[in-house]
């Protein structure tokens, strides 16, 4: 036996000419005896050279035997020099070779043919344009649009085919994915009146050299023969696999050819890789000072996979999120439009400013900080964090909304400023005065008529700013000029509501309490030193009584301004019922806080809205039951609400903001020490550099120190008051760990956090009753031509108004609407 010559590639070998053999498989090549039954009669006798590759079956070599004309070939394909193709041992077929130089091959598949948007006739009214047309072979609409200068216009459609006499169609996908196994098929057309037989070939290039790839991609026959009838078509089909770590786009060649007929098609695919850049997120939710331990169970399996690639572990932490309502506060200093709301709530934003401002000197320091070191305090939350997120913000829709949070943010230190603050007071101020009509109710807008609603709204602003002595006492003689007018107007307007019952004789025993009614009962109770008319004196009565006796038919939001005006009026028992009836009706969890499940069902009346209505449970149970911990779970709702929404109207930014700066415990005075263990990796929030007020800060692990036990997570939290230098228990501290690794797609497995996504696919088949779905499993056989619907389900347990999701599909699935319009 002669040893052969081995040579070793790292990837399989194109079929050439000549004395070359090709092996396909996984194993290495090596000399070894093989049966005899598997002698091949009629072997070259120039094959004097084995090129090894890798084996694709259990046969593991090939023997050439000298002393005889006897060879051996095992899992072998070899191309004699007149083109037969043998494999294992026997002659398949005559190999034929296309010559692509005289073979048009077409690239230019642009959409657009032409766009010629000013053309002239000649005297006689003629047009001739040139124009080179793409080499799609389809159906183009053509349109045509001719005008004079008088406007008398005229308009043409027509439909044009681009076609040959024999065309390849091939069934490209839209990209490849490392490791998939395919058919690439495509379809050969004879449009002629004549059989045609020729052959068809597939060819595979690098996208960015051009060079040969089809022994990377396996396409082991590149060619092959057809015959087609008249006018009709055929399929070819070339089977071929994408390799591993290719890294690059590939670009096929696939022509026909018969006799003097030819078309060819050339066309660059994206080969996508099978591993994935993956987030893993754990949420740190904690309430109060406690140690809370977490535990990121895919983090501490993670060393279970071969194919797992840490790239980092990356941890932030906000220690008191209570200055993001602060925050919010200058959207309520900039109207977009000059309407009596408006106004008012920027004359609310400035006098709360002013109240947080005194009552907290120190807080114009963390402003300061804002504006020149913590600069990125300032910026919006859809601009932060870009490196951990799927998306880009400016592919998304929210970047116009993050650009104007962020301007908003900037604009707080203005909003603090005292001499601009007095000069915006008294500007809205006289705005507010000019919105009052001469019977004391305010318009909406200035022309308008007095709306009853609107003057209730800003009455019981005004209200709240007097009960938390937050009111310039500049403006006193202002604001009683004001209330002197507008109180007496909403008096006669609940009048009105009695005297339309009295006038349609309804029942006045029955359930006669309507919304407006609650709300004037509300606002009328910060304003007890204000005398009700005598004709009004009788309304007034009649719809407190209502209240007490129908309160429990009415919205959670509508009970809780009825406890506070009856506990205002001394009924101080229907109140406590009121509140008593609430907490049993509410929900409590350890993360969200204390909310009602009324608040999902919003809708768009002043009365459904949730975050006006959770306001008003902060304040009625601050009021009456004085209970800071039930106060503490109601705020911390609120603040996780402004984690991931944006509260979008003045109005509920004025109410949260009311609520949660003025309300309860002090949450803007605490200072938190936060230790975080991962594993035994420690981070102390005193060691890391914190943003002024939020204390927010964030560390970053590098993929190469992540160890799977820094999936065991231990937060701890204590808490001081500084202005009385206690602890306190219930405020609100959250972060989050962020895990990035690099997986192959079929190792990524589901997570369960509080946000939930499933995806179920579907074959739909038309029956006589119409389309059925039939579930996908594991085992459906799949067919070409079926038609697959894919349901997503999201569920989360609270509202999220900034999610992106993107469902990626298999390089199979094709989209059923890809025609342009």
């Amino acid at each position: 036996y002669i040893q052969p010559k081995e040579k070793r590639y790292d990837a399989l070998m194109s079929v050439g000419y000549g004395n070359r053999i090709m092996i396909r498989g996984k194993n290495t090549m090596a000399e070894r005896n093989v049966a005899s039954d598997m002698v091949m009669e009629s072997a070259p006798a120039n094959m004097n050279e084995v090129v090894t590759t890798a084996l694709q079956g259990k046969v593991s070599g090939v023997i050439v035997k000298e002393e005889s004309e006897d060879k051996v070939y095992t899992s072998v394909e070899y191309t004699l020099p007149n083109g037969d193709l043998f494999r294992n041992g026997r002659i398949i077929k005559k190999k034929e070779q296309i010559n692509n130089a005289d073979i048009q091959i077409r690239k230019n598949f642009n959409e657009t043919a032409f766009f010629f948007p000013e053309l002239r006739t000649d005297n006689d009214g003629n047009i001739e344009f040139s124009f080179t047309m793409p080499e799609a072979l389809t159906k183009w609409k053509l349109m045509t649009l001719a005008h004079t200068k008088d406007l008398s216009s005229g308009y043409a459609e027509k439909t044009v085919i681009t076609q040959k006499d024999l065309m390849v169609q091939p069934f490209a996908p839209r990209f490849l994915r490392e490791g998939d196994k395919m058919e690439f098929s495509a379809k050969i057309v004879n449009l002629g009146d004549k059989a045609i037989t020729g052959h068809a070939q597939l060819q595979l290039f690098n996208a960015s050299t051009m060079a040969p790839v089809d022994g990377l991609f396996k396409n082991a026959m590149p060619v092959q023969s057809f015959s087609i009838p008249a006018g009709q078509s055929v399929a070819v089909k070339f089977s071929i696999e994408i390799p591993a770590n290719y890294n690059n786009a590939v670009v096929y060649r696939i022509v026909a050819k018969a006799g003097d007929m030819s078309d060819g098609e050339e066309m660059a695919i994206p080969v996508l890789t099978n591993r994935m850049l993956v987030t893993e997120t754990m949420p740190l939710p904690v309430r109060g000072n406690t140690t809370k331990n977490f535990t990121f169970q895919k983090l501490l399996n993670s060393g279970n996979s071969t194919t797992l690639t840490n790239y980092a572990l990356t941890t932030e932490f906000t220690t008191n999120p209570a200055w993001y309502a602060v925050q919010a506060l200058p959207y309520l200093a900039e109207p977009k439009y000059e309407c009596a709301d408006q106004i008012f709530n920027r004359y609310y934003a400035n006098s709360l400013a002013q109240k947080i401002a005194n009552s907290a000197p120190k807080l114009k320091a963390i402003f300061e900080k804002w504006k020149i070191t913590d600069t990125a305090a300032l910026l919006s939350n859809l601009q932060k964090n870009e490196e951990l997120k799927s998306v880009l913000l400016q592919e998304t829709p929210w970047v116009l909304e993050a650009q104007n949070e962020n301007q908003q943010k900037k604009n707080i230190a203005l909003l603090f400023d005292m001499v601009r603050m007095s000069r915006e007071l008294e500007s809205s101020l006289a705005k507010l005065k000019d919105m009052q009509s001469s019977n004391g109710g305010f318009v909406w807008f200035k022309g308008g008529p007095d709306d009853r609603y609107m003057t209730q709204y800003i009455i019981t602003g005004i209200g709240h700013l007097k009960k938390l002595g937050a009111l310039s006492k500049a403006h006193d003689q202002k604001i009683r000029t004001i209330l002197n007018a507008a109180i007496p107007y909403l008096d006669r307007r609940l009048k009105e509501d009695y005297d339309y019952l009295i006038k349609y004789k309804v029942k006045l025993d029955q359930n006669n309490l309507g919304y407006y009614a609650i709300y004037y009962l509300y606002m009328r109770s910060f304003f007890p030193e204000y005398a009700i008319a005598k004709e009004s004196q009788i309304a007034n009565n009649y719809y407190r009584e209502q209240a007490k006796k129908y309160w429990l038919s009415q919205s959670k939001y509508m009970q809780a301004m009825i406890a506070l005006s009856l506990h205002r009026t001394n009924e101080a028992a229907t109140a406590l019922s009121i509140t008593r009836s609430l907490k049993e009706n509410s929900i409590n969890n350890e993360e969200l806080g204390m909310y009602w499940k009324e608040w999902d069902n919003r809708g768009w009346w002043w009365y459904q809205a949730p975050i006006e209505s959770q306001a008003m449970m902060i304040e009625t149970f601050s009021e009456i039951d004085k209970d800071n911990k039930v106060v503490d779970d109601l705020k911390t709702w609120l603040l996780k609400n402004k984690q991931t929404n944006n509260w979008r109207t003045t109005k509920a930014t004025a109410e949260a903001c009311y609520a949660l700066l003025l309300q309860g415990t002090d949450w803007l005075n605490e200072e938190k020490n936060v230790t975080i263990k991962l594993g035994n990796i420690i981070i102390k929030s005193t060691d890391e550099k914190q943003e002024a007020g939020t204390g927010y800060f964030k560390t970053k692990i590098e993929g190469d120190k992540v160890k799977p036990e820094m999936g065991n997570i231990s937060v701890s939290v204590s808490t001081i008051n500084q202005s009385t230098n206690q602890p306190i228990n219930q405020s609100s501290s959250w972060g989050g760990i962020y895990w990035q690794y690099f997986e192959d797609l079929d190792k990524i497995t589901f997570a369960e956090t509080p946000l939930k996504l499933n995806k179920k696919l579907f074959v739909e088949k038309n029956t006589d009753r119409g389309p059925v779905l039939t579930p996908v499993n594991d085992g459906t056989q799949l067919k070409v031509g079926d038609k697959i619907k894919v349901r997503i389900e999201l569920r989360v347990d609270r509202d999220m108004e900034y999610v992106h999701m993107k469902d990626m599909r298999a390089a199979c699935m094709e989209p059923t609407n890809i025609i342009s319009q």
